[in-house]
């Protein structure tokens, strides 16, 4: 976490102000380019909301998949989606850093807002580099000298060093939007919070990034506990000693996990508060599901079983703080998903500070059944900043707050 202390919308007044805002849109959408998800576009539009009321001339900048994948379309809907969810009409170009797109941004006005179209139709921002370097793509030099300010709201992308991310902080002063305040806030009590017990439940299919955070916890003595499911689980269980049948053994082999035991059993060593499974469910050649005793378990894993719920329910439900990350099961099929659920049921029903990971986990809560929760927007983000490593945004804006505002408030 950067020591810095970044400006917000608070901080400055925008009224009359022209301000570029890298939020992230990126959705799932079907085969006819309909977005089956606009829970990214609803989380940002609380700083886009502002900052109309605050008279500012907003320009909205974000990306939708990569060139060559299924997912990659024009931003149209998704000017159009935000205009419902604000209540006004965005304008919407067909242009990123073309005549059309700058035309439009010198007559826009104050309190209205322009969306700018897919930035990876500038091939430039598939690239990463230092911000130094990115402040020098055409990118950046086409669009900021049309700005007062840049505003980053996009934490989902903060681990990437893309010139829409870390480029304009170098030549524009910068704030942070409220989405990225909330999940710096949240991100930084779950990780400095002095009020045992402080639970990680750590699942999914991300082993070696989840091992990197293990790392950083065990270091820095963060978690009195980290509930292992998943194939994060089951590595653990094996790096512990325990005994494991034959099919789970190839089931991990497969995965190419085997080679990250010895990893964890250090981690183990070094004094790291595993706990691992103690039941699964499993899936058995002939199509049926099972659950067994882990150590006997036969046939491919799937889901934590009905014992290990129950413990781990337990152990969450007198947490003080309670970090989620990564499903507990095989959570594409609907008939694995009650390990998953049920951990979550625990922590919404607790009375701790909850962080819940994005990605598959983000998506079993639709509504924070109380304050004290927060959904993050970024998997990738959290998983890196869990691990002790700067995500390369927080440093680009570090630079611009420095450069532009003089260090710290």
């Amino acid at each position: 976490m950067s020591r810095v202390k970044f400006r917000t919308l608070d901080d400055v007044d925008l009224s009359n102000k022209k301000v570029l805002v890298r939020v992230d849109f990126n959705s799932p959408i079907d085969s006819t380019g309909k977005i089956l998800d606009d829970s990214r576009i609803k989380a940002h539009a609380v700083t886009l909301k502002k900052l109309v009321d605050m008279k500012a001339a907003v320009v909205v900048v974000t990306h939708q998949g990569r060139p060559g994948d299924p997912d990659f379309t024009t931003l149209e809907e998704h000017a159009s989606k935000l205009s419902n969810i604000l209540g006004i009409n965005v304008k919407f170009v067909n242009d990123v850093i073309g005549p059309t797109a700058i035309n439009e941004i010198k007559n826009l006005r104050s309190g209205e807002v322009l969306m700018l179209d897919n930035l990876r139709l500038v091939s430039e921002e598939l690239l990463e580099a230092e911000p130094e370097t990115q402040a020098k793509t055409h990118l950046v030099r086409k669009l900021s000298p049309h700005f007062n300010f840049f505003i980053f709201d996009a934490f989902a992308t903060a681990h990437r060093s893309q010139p829409s991310i870390v480029g304009f902080p170098v030549v524009l002063p910068s704030l942070i939007g409220e989405l990225m305040k909330v999940e710096l806030e949240a991100l930084e009590k779950s990780l400095n919070s002095n009020e045992p017990p402080r639970l990680y439940v750590l699942g999914g299919a991300k082993v070696r990034d989840t091992l990197k955070i293990i790392e950083y916890l065990t270091k820095r003595r963060v978690a009195e506990r980290i509930l292992t499911s998943g194939l994060v689980g089951l590595t653990f269980h094996v790096a512990k000693g325990g005994r494991a049948g034959k099919k789970l053994l190839k089931f991990l082999e497969e995965k190419g996990l085997t080679t990250l035991i010895p990893t964890a059993r250090k981690l183990i060593l070094a004094g790291a508060p595993i706990d691992t499974p103690y039941d699964v469910k499993v899936l058995k050649e002939d199509g049926s599901v099972a659950e067994e005793p882990i150590n006997v378990a036969d046939g491919i894993p799937v889901d934590i079983g009905s014992y290990t719920i129950l413990m781990y329910s337990e152990l969450i439900k007198d947490a003080s703080v309670v970090v989620m990350r990564g499903p507990a099961g095989y959570v594409e099929d609907p008939r694995f998903r009650t390990g998953t659920e049920e951990l979550l049921k625990a922590a919404l029903s607790s009375s701790a500070f909850v962080v819940i990971g994005g990605g598959h986990l983000g998506a079993f809560v639709k509504e924070p059944l109380r304050k004290n929760v927060h959904i993050s927007t970024g998997g990738g983000a959290l998983l890196i900043a869990m691990s002790g490593e700067p995500l390369p945004a927080l440093t680009a804006l570090e630079i611009s707050t420095k450069k532009f505002f003089g260090g710290e408030l």
